[in-house]
């Protein structure tokens, strides 16, 4: 016998080689209907793997995003198997889940796949999901693996075989399609209800424009096809809420060439709601005891090597500038800055928290393939700020710094959300992280407590934290239910040392300050860009470009709208008179 401890501690046991699959059913057949893939002592299995030893067991479902995974990789697998069928002869490269569905990447040969393919293998697909074929797991020997695919002569598995070692090679089977695949997979194909595969695309192997072109297939499945139908729509609806096309109607900003990529050109009405963003900003941290700051958009190369930044950040900054025999780099943090601030005056305890505010502009030189419309730029405006703190402080003003994130998501609608904690990864300390493990611990069980403590949704991540502490990312859902970073809260522990910040402390000693990196409103470029798409353009009043238009029924009323304008924009109202020789309804837009 085997002892399985499930989720809440529990622990049963079972016989040895039961599978995950068992284990549901043994809980209940309507749970065991829904295990698509299961975790096992902290590694996704699949759910019919038999189980040799003493584990811990977390069943996965449609509901977590390694069961959406497991779905969508086996849903992949089954479009190659109707590829396969429509297209013999056809050689496959890999076929990974992505963030909303899957695809595969193919070799077709001298043939062409068209829209019209795309129904036939969706009817196909369909057809063989019906089958409940079975995903099979078998581990074989590279040799054997080897004369498999040079006998069907596939050169892309055996370019992935090279990289592989017997004991680390298995191969998955459903119906008439065999694929070499580490898994996991679902246990039939019968799991998938609806299908659609959403476009065609054109792929280098590996990646390398010196390599052959590709096709590659994308598609998306659903457990039903309600849920197929309600992600059709919600498509639809966010091509409407794109903010690259609702920021061009309604003239919040452009880019041009000639400027360069990457680097926003705000128009009146988008300067309108960055000045309001501001405003809003500004009162809050008033408020909360910021002072605020402002900082240059250039600096030595030597503030950055001793920050750590050059080291650990150089392939996000723009190449120096060399002037008087000096290397000066365009600023992509504001911290360092605010450091030199700090330092400029003796500090005692009496003096921390010590909070410094700047709507600081940063320039980060993102790769021409990420850059995509207020999301990703070159030139950023970061509502920025650093607290310098005791480490009897840091709780409180952690806590303090995670209240303000939730005014704004009240202020703004923002009803989904959840706080994701970043930590380092013990195996990269040196290289990625400052290599100080004790410190690492110590201020990520810090983080941990005040997050448990506040009642805030949050997760955790291994390998994401920054080079010089643990991070909080922020992640919220638009109203379309669209997934976003909005924002930071950062926890360094390294900098202060490297820039040698002190304060006295109440035994007249020096002490080094914790700080806390915080942007709740992260940059007017992502954040404009959300808000676009979360209202769809159709901002609440307090933050529209334009609050009240005059519409003059007869252009004999126009004088008169005139003086109504300037009465309006006198009580500090956004206005605008309508002069177009239109009707009324078709300027209040009652008629289209």
């Amino acid at each position: 016998m085997i002892k399985i401890t499930l989720p809440d501690g529990a622990v049963r046991e079972y016989e040895k080689g039961t599978t995950a699959l068992g284990v549901a059913k043994s809980i209940s057949e309507g749970l065991a209907r829904k295990v698509l893939a299961a975790e096992i002592n902290g590694q996704v299995w699949d759910a019919t793997r038999p189980i040799g030893q003493d584990a811990t067991l977390k069943l996965l479902t449609w509901n977590d995003t390694e069961g959406k995974n497991t779905f969508w990789h086996s849903s992949a697998h089954l479009m190659a198997e109707a590829v396969e069928a429509l297209f013999p002869g056809v050689k496959f490269w890999v076929g990974p889940p992505v963030e909303n569905g899957f695809y595969y990447d193919m070799d077709l040969g001298d043939r062409k796949m068209s829209e019209e393919d795309l129904l036939a293998l969706e009817k196909k697909m369909n057809e063989l999901a019906k089958k409940n074929s079975e995903y099979i797991r078998k581990e074989i020997p590279k040799a054997e693996a080897q004369q498999y695919f040079t006998e069907k002569g596939d050169e892309y598995k055996l370019d992935l075989l090279s990289n592989l070692s017997d004991g680390e090679i298995t191969f998955y089977t459903q119906g008439e399609f065999t694929d070499l695949c580490r898994g996991p997979h679902i246990p039939n194909t019968g799991f998938i209800k609806a299908i659609k595969l959403m476009s065609i695309a054109g792929a280098y192997w590996k990646g390398d424009e010196k390599n052959k072109m590709l096709t590659r297939v994308y598609g998306v499945t659903y457990p039903s096809q309600k849920e197929l139908d309600e992600y059709l729509l919600m498509l639809e609806e966010a091509k409407k809420r794109d903010h690259r096309k609702l920021g061009k109607e309604l003239g919040i900003y452009t880019m041009d060439d000639q400027v360069g990529p990457g680097l926003i050109l705000w128009m009146p009405n988008g300067t309108v709601i960055i000045e309001e963003l501001e405003k809003l900003a500004k009162e809050t941290e008033l408020q909360a005891g910021y002072k605020r700051v402002v900082t240059p958009h250039i600096a030595k190369e030597s503030m950055y090597l001793t920050s750590g930044h050059l080291p650990y950040y150089a392939d996000s900054m723009f190449p120096p500038m060399e002037m008087d025999g000096e290397k000066y780099y365009l600023k992509a943090m504001n911290c360092p800055h605010h450091h030199k601030i700090f330092d400029a005056e003796p500090k005692s305890y009496k003096d921390l928290p010590y909070r410094l505010a700047e709507y600081g502009t940063c320039y980060r030189y993102e790769q021409s393939g990420e850059l995509f419309g207020l999301m990703r730029v070159r030139c950023l405006h970061m509502n920025d700020a650093h607290i310098y703190c005791t480490k009897e402080q840091f709780a409180q003003e952690f806590r303090a710094v995670n209240d303000m994130y939730l005014k704004y998501f009240k202020i703004f609608g923002i009803e989904k959300y959840v706080m994701r904690l970043s930590l380092h990864d013990p195996e990269k300390l040196g290289q990625k992280y400052v290599n100080e493990p004790e410190l690492w611990n110590e201020t990520e069980e810090l983080v941990r407590n005040v997050l448990i403590e506040t009642g805030v949704p949050f997760v955790e991540v291994k390998g994401e934290g920054a080079f010089y502490g643990p991070k909080i990312d922020v992640q919220i859902w638009s109203a379309i239910g669209r997934e976003f970073t909005l924002a930071t809260n950062q926890v360094d522990f390294a900098q202060s040392r490297s820039f040698k910040l002190s304060f006295t402390n109440q035994q007249n000693e020096p002490e080094v300050p914790l700080i806390i990196h915080r942007a709740p409103l992260g940059t007017h470029e992502r954040f404009i860009g959300f808000l676009l798409e979360h209202y769809a353009g159709k901002f609440p009043l307090w933050l529209a470009p334009v609050q009240v238009k005059v519409l003059p029924i007869s252009d004999k009323f126009l004088d008169y709208a005139k003086t109504v304008s300037d009465q309006l924009k006198k009580a500090d109202i956004r206005c605008e008179v309508d002069d177009r020789n239109e009707k009324s309804a078709r300027k209040s837009g009652i008629l289209n």
